[in-house]
């Protein structure tokens, strides 16, 4: 940590409701006092400080005196010089493409792109984190910066999304998508991204409710629905959570554990759980044909 990280943390307003200081201005307590240290959100929003725990607030602020509004940075509300627009594309196994989403982003007019071949479950994205630290470093010398992605779900999902949404407001970096059902420009501080990110991560629980439902009422017409005594609720919920999270169906099938019948505690075959996640597919595009399904072994 460096003596001028405060002013890092003050080029951004505190997103905090309870503070909401201005862009320029130290944060203030909830009795108008200025605060001994910025609020975390303030500060964990910039990526040069991610992993500071925490930014105390300089003497020159005076600490715990009574907080009025500093003079705003003369950079506040100038037209930006010039627009550039970075690309990301991911894949989550060395066995997919990247083409598609390079040649989008090539016909987008994008300036650079990172890509690489990792999981959203990995903790750290060594390419997305490149892109987004390029973002805010162009941005902060006075240009505009556009993060241009294929589609969503190649940065990820719900909380996650609206993390790295916040983390692009902090630096002042537009958000587009080419494709998916969140497509175009995006203001990462607005109201109606939040939504859209939020319901991406409702997603997968409305689509597994959604087949749920459809299991018990085909239940009632006689339809079978999986194998007897190795699939169930359970675990094709179970089964749905993992390949969202981009698994393979070899690494799906050590994850499940079979609760019922000859084959109690053992794990199902790939071949099973890929039969059993596409007659799941075949419901939800169909949910009036349960006939389609077919039975596991």
């Amino acid at each position: 940590m460096s003596d001028d990280d405060f002013k890092r943390v003050e080029s951004q307003p505190c997103p905090m409701s309870t503070c909401a200081a201005p862009a320029g201005s130290p944060c203030r307590t909830g009795k108008g006092k200025v605060a001994i240290q910025y609020h975390t959100a303030r500060f964990r929003l910039m990526p040069q400080l991610a992993e500071v725990l925490s930014v105390p607030t300089p003497a020159v602020r005076r600490p715990g005196s009574v907080w009025t509004e500093l003079p705003r940075p003369a950079s506040t509300g100038t037209t930006p010089a010039g627009h550039v627009r970075l690309g990301y594309a991911r894949a989550s196994t060395a066995r997919q493409s990247l083409d598609a989403q390079l040649d989008s982003l090539a016909e987008a007019g994008v300036a650079r792109v990172f890509s690489e071949k990792i999981s959203t479950r990995a903790t750290r994205r060594p390419e997305l984190e490149a892109a987004v630290r390029l973002a805010g470093e162009i941005r902060s010398s006075g240009v505009a910066v556009t993060l241009v992605v294929h589609e969503h779900k190649r940065l990820g999902r719900g909380i996650e999304l609206a993390m790295l949404a916040e983390e692009l407001k902090a630096g002042d970096v537009g958000l587009e998508f080419l494709t998916g059902e969140l497509k175009g420009s995006h203001d990462s501080s607005g109201i109606v991204f939040t939504v859209l990110a939020a319901m991406s991560g409702m997603e997968r629980e409305y689509i597994r409710d959604r087949t749920l439902e459809g299991h018990a009422s085909a239940r009632k017409r006689g339809k079978t629905i999986g194998g007897l005594g190795v699939t169930n609720d359970s675990i094709l919920s179970m089964a749905l959570h993992l390949r969202d999270q981009e698994m393979s169906l070899r690494d799906i099938a050590k994850r499940l554990v079979v609760t019922t019948g000859a084959k109690k505690g053992r794990h199902p075959s790939p071949a099973t759980v890929m039969r059993m996640l596409r007659g799941h597919d075949q419901l939800t595009t169909n949910p009036g044909h349960s006939e389609l399904l077919v039975p596991l072994p």
